[in-house]
């Protein structure tokens, strides 16, 4: 049986033959006609008319695309500017609701060579719009505890456990964990990131040490909430000893501090800076095994510049307004998404001295420039840390034995040689 795009091509070639045969000729072409197409005789004599056509065809006209490709670059590059944001956050960087487009201040500073017909439609384009079109772009670039006892168990009765009920109106309630840059061993000392959160505003800062001791902890501590833009009232660690121990107790009693913990291997109870330590450390800092002092500074050097700079005035979130279950399934409803520093701006909480200071902060900063010394500060990095095992590897080769050391960089050893 002929499918319809081979039966029209029969048909075709059929026609010139049949209107030059005479009628005798014509009844033996529409009988073979018939076994052929299984058509219906009265079909085939129409279908072979003159004025017939088997014309395949033609595609339909598509419209004029409104968002072309030239949008559509000036996008992507937009998108790894703000770190891969999502179509939800990056609409309210470049929508111009409020009059502050990422667009306009782009093209300030030259950052972005556009028209202004593409920077009209980058201001209107919606963020379904923004997802669509990074779709292939998105799977292009697709970027790919130890549990400790408890060595003070009266303290951490004495700690309240809070698992909830946070205030995401007035600022102060501190989220803190701390992650480890150990690499694949835990072995020895290494670079550990104190990460803190405030809840209200999502206000995010960072500081580096080396290793977990309860002093170096502390003065972590010290240093981010020194650069935090408004004051503390609670801190809310999960149960490590590096935060649960009666030198960080007391210093919350005599700070006025309240200090609450979360249950034990609870992650959800710190789900805010669980957040952050994915997005704004494992994401920038990979998994890798920082411990030299060299390491470390390049790190808190991030943290205390460019990095807190990028991810407080430039990253926008989104707070969960509302959460429902209907028959089984979980619906969450979401505010619209700003960065940190418009929160904070937006807030009756925070003094206008405050909001002075950081909107002249603010006025300076260049988004472009600020990724671009992250992208710079991060290669060297890296630099330290290959260096840093190249040089690892020659000291372990020369304590081994010279047989050793041949079987391990041949590619195809004579293991003949090696048993004699």
């Amino acid at each position: 049986m002929m499918d319809m795009y081979s039966r029209d091509q029969y048909l075709k070639t059929l026609k010139n033959d049949y209107w030059q045969a005479g009628k005798k000729k014509k009844g033996q072409l529409l009988d073979e006609a018939e076994k052929r197409t299984a058509l219906a005789r009265k079909y085939l004599i129409k279908k072979l008319k003159p004025n017939s056509h088997f014309a395949l065809k033609k595609e339909k006209r598509k419209r004029k695309e409104f968002y072309d490709g030239y949008v559509k670059a000036a996008l992507v590059e937009i998108w790894r500017l703000f770190d891969y944001a999502c179509g939800q956050r990056l609409v309210s960087l470049l929508s111009d609701e409020e009059g502050s487009s990422q667009v306009d201040r782009l093209r300030y500073f030259d950052e972005l060579a556009i028209s202004d017909e593409v920077a009209g439609k980058l201001k209107r384009i919606s963020s379904a719009t923004i997802d669509r079109k990074l779709a292939h772009q998105k799977e292009v670039e697709h970027i790919k505890r130890k549990c400790h006892p408890k060595n003070n168990p009266l303290l951490y009765q004495l700690i309240p456990v809070k698992a909830g009920s946070w205030d995401t109106v007035k600022p102060g309630e501190e989220q803190l964990d701390l992650v480890e840059h150990c690499g694949n061993s835990a072995a020895g000392e290494f670079i550990c990131s104190l990460s803190a959160i405030d809840i209200a505003f999502g206000w995010w800062e960072g500081q580096a040490q080396i290793g977990r001791s309860q002093r170096n902890t502390f003065q972590s501590l010290q240093q981010v909430r020194a650069r935090m833009p408004f004051a503390w009232r609670e801190i809310h660690p999960d149960n490590d000893t590096a935060f649960v121990n009666y030198h960080l107790y007391q210093y919350a009693i005599n700070e006025g501090l309240d200090f609450s913990r979360s249950r034990p291997y609870q992650k959800n109870d710190n789900c805010f800076v669980e957040q952050k330590n994915s997005t704004h450390i494992r994401q920038i800092f990979g998994h890798l095994r920082y411990d030299t002092p060299q390491e470390l500074k390049i790190i808190n050097d991030l943290y205390e510049h460019e990095l807190r700079l990028y991810k407080n005035f430039f990253q926008p979130v989104m707070k969960l307004k509302e959460k429902t279950r209907i028959k089984g399934a979980v619906k969450r409803k979401y505010d619209k998404p700003q960065t940190p520093y418009q929160r904070l701006m937006a807030s009756d909480q925070i003094g206008e001295k405050t909001k002075e200071k950081l909107k002249a902060l603010y006025v300076g900063l260049n988004p472009a420039e600020l990724k671009r010394n992250i992208d710079k500060k991060l290669k060297k990095l890296y630099q330290i840390y290959q260096e840093k095992n190249k040089s690892q590897k020659v000291e372990i080769s020369k304590k081994l034995h010279p047989t050793t050391v041949t079987f391990l960089t041949k590619s195809k050893p004579n293991f003949g040689n090696i048993v004699k």
